[in-house]
């Protein structure tokens, strides 16, 4: 084989952090999910195995030692129904004002500015989740105007935590800014020109959000199915 040839098999088959986390995770959720349900030592030992393996797939990503990842996985296992592992559900909000700002928070954990979003609360229907966080991290209110978007987080690049996330389209009905003091930075109103730096992920949502606020439908937004699934 030439050195043509050779580096065209290496482009063809490299491996992206984003493919071997979404990979490490899921073999992670299939092993969490059988020790969940089986009592079956060999087949335990077997699911123990695979989250081995999972574990070593994200210690090259993240460089921490494999072991932590397993013992974190396994402190999470539960017993039947409550131990099928999914995705955790974030739930934000792009709320927009008459003047077609954006509302965004500086957020604490890692300095980025996004709109308000946070995990889903039991006892909360999603569209409620987006109200309440708005309010408690922001300190406006607003109303739910449509579903904006629904998307996978591992293929967002989100690698700590599976999720997906829900993003409601709302309308502010006034209020005072108040960043929350524990959750965000900083908080504030930007037109698409004036956006702070740096903003998480806005090629993602910025264009669909903007024309929503503007008062253009393009519908729901989410993932498109891969076909096949485990190929792309």
């Amino acid at each position: 084989m030439n050195e043509e040839a050779r580096s065209e098999t290496v482009d063809d088959t490299t491996v992206t952090a984003q493919e071997l986390t979404r990979w490490a995770e899921s073999l992670a959720g299939i092993a969490r999910t059988g020790l969940g349900f089986s009592e079956v030592p060999y087949e335990r030992e077997r699911y123990e195995e695979i989250l081995e393996v999972a574990a070593d797939m994200k210690s090259r990503i993240d460089g921490q030692p494999s072991i932590a990842f397993k013992e974190e996985w396994l402190r999470a296992v539960n017993g039947g129904v409550t131990g099928y592992v999914t995705p955790k559900v974030a739930v934000g909000a792009v709320v927009g004002d008459d003047d077609g700002r954006v509302l965004l928070i500086q957020r604490s954990d890692s300095g980025v500015w996004l709109y308000p979003t946070g995990w889903a609360d039991i006892g909360y229907s999603p569209s409620e989740v987006a109200v309440k966080e708005v309010r408690e991290e922001t300190g406006i209110r607003c109303e739910v105007v449509r579903p904006l978007a629904i998307l996978d987080g591992l293929r967002l690049g989100f690698s700590r935590v599976p999720l997906y996330s829900i993003v409601f389209l709302c309308r502010s009905l006034g209020g005072t800014l108040k960043p929350h003091p524990q959750e965000c930075l900083d908080a504030g109103w930007f037109h698409r020109d004036g956006l702070p730096d740096p903003v998480a992920s806005f090629d993602r949502w910025g264009d669909l959000a903007f024309r929503a606020i503007a008062g253009e439908d393009d519908g729901t937004s989410f993932d498109r199915p891969r076909d096949p699934v485990w190929q792309r």
